[in-house]
């Protein structure tokens, strides 16, 4: 495949960030993701902070059980990105995103800021989806101290 245009790559990551933010529809989401290639998602941050957190879930199967453990414990609204930065030749798309998460189990909630990169193949197809985010909010919020934090 040609090098693939700005436009193609920001549209075929609005469609994969799209399937996330619909309510997490796995056949939807497992559609986005490559099959010439083993796709990959990673969350940095410390393992013992979160079950998402500082591992590689690798593979379709790995992929959802990401996605699946993000919607078991979380929840989100108001998901939003901006300032994508697009490299044609790696076929990578980086992105801020805002969003409110809630913790589910404590219903503690906060305002992110966190950066995404996703990386495709020749087919447009998700290879790579990596995250950066704010982990320690995360873990505060599922021990339900966030807001002593906040207070503090």
């Amino acid at each position: 495949m040609a090098t693939p245009s700005r436009s193609e790559l920001i549209d075929a990551f609005n469609a994969f960030i799209g399937a996330l933010a619909s309510g997490g529809d796995m056949a939807n989401i497992v559609d986005h993701l490559s099959k010439s290639q083993s796709p990959e998602v990673i969350e940095y941050g410390l393992t013992f902070l979160a079950p998402f957190l500082g591992r590689p879930f690798v593979g379709a199967e790995g992929v959802a059980n990401y996605f699946n453990t993000i919607g078991t414990l979380l929840t989100w609204k108001d998901m939003g990105y901006s300032e994508h930065v697009v490299d044609p030749v790696a076929r990578k798309v980086s992105a801020k995103g805002k969003a409110t998460w809630t913790w589910k189990s404590t219903g503690q909630s906060w305002p992110e800021t966190f950066t995404t990169t996703v990386d495709f193949d020749e087919e447009l197809k998700v290879t790579r989806y990596q995250v950066w985010a704010d982990s320690g909010a995360a873990y505060l919020a599922s021990r339900g101290e966030l807001r002593n934090a906040e207070e503090s």
